[in-house]
């Protein structure tokens, strides 16, 4: 047997509104279980959630100021 070297295609990623299309995300997803253990992949993915939901409590916090500016008749600019 002759060894060769390993050929892996690029990565293209492509994004549209800020997310990878799913095929792309399932591809992620499977180099990531491939290359890090257990732990390593359930530490990351926890991370991304806490992120994830602390961009969303920031987003309702940003609504909630602009609603009761409205209600109080306070202006309030744009972000």
């Amino acid at each position: 047997m002759s060894s060769r070297p390993l050929r892996i295609a690029p990565l293209t990623v492509r994004v549209t509104a800020g997310r990878p299309h799913a095929p792309v995300a399932g591809a992620l997803r499977a180099v990531e279980s491939f290359l890090l253990s257990g732990g390593q992949q359930t530490a990351r993915r926890n991370a991304w959630a806490a992120v994830v939901a602390d961009r969303q409590r920031a987003r309702d916090r940003r609504e909630a100021e602009h609603e009761m500016a409205a209600l109080t008749g306070g202006v309030l600019e744009p972000r």
